[in-house]
């Protein structure tokens, strides 16, 4: 190789490489206690957290639960799913040290992040156990394990419900 394209090389790898690390300095760790606003949204000192790539019910939103079958008959139980996927966020962190990498922030001012419990990603959690979707405008990164969820009838699924993005749409 000749000594200009060794340059060109070097020089190349050196952009992409600053390049780079300009692009992931934006991200930020955030760690530490949480509060759970709702299903998908944390605090950690001061910082409001959106987990991102999930969708989780809103807070005064109503579901329905199987409850019991007979024959072709299916009955079904009305329960506050929002406040449902809240409640099992909350005692999934409990008093427990979150770590967030966030980037950049929604049009509420809340980072978007991928936060972890020890190595554990807390959004495939919600999403696996059909507590929250994987919000597919946004990524698509969560759509095997509520594919899971979905076939194993978690959460959620284990009834109806109407997507958190659609019944914002609807009711609020």
């Amino acid at each position: 190789m000749s000594l200009m394209k060794k340059l060109n090389l070097n020089l190349f790898s050196l952009f992409f490489l600053l390049f780079f690390n300009t692009i992931s300095a934006e991200e930020k760790i955030i760690s530490g206690k949480a509060k759970i606003t709702d299903g998908d949204t944390i605090i950690i000192n001061q910082s409001k957290i959106r987990l991102f790539g999930i969708d989780a019910p809103e807070k005064k939103q109503i579901c329905k639960k199987n409850y019991f079958q007979f024959l072709i008959f299916n009955f079904k139980k009305n329960y506050k799913c929002g406040k449902l996927s809240a409640l099992k966020l909350k005692n999934k962190i409990k008093d427990k040290e979150v770590k967030c990498f966030v980037n950049k922030k929604d049009k509420y001012k809340r980072y978007l992040g991928i936060c972890y419990l020890g190595k554990e990603d807390i959004s495939k959690w919600l999403v696996k156990n059909g507590y929250a979707l994987a919000y597919k405008k946004y990524s698509k990164k969560y759509l095997p394990d509520e594919q899971y969820a979905k076939n194993n009838k978690l959460g959620l699924w284990d009834g109806t419900f109407l997507r958190p993005e659609e019944w914002r749409r609807n009711f609020k």
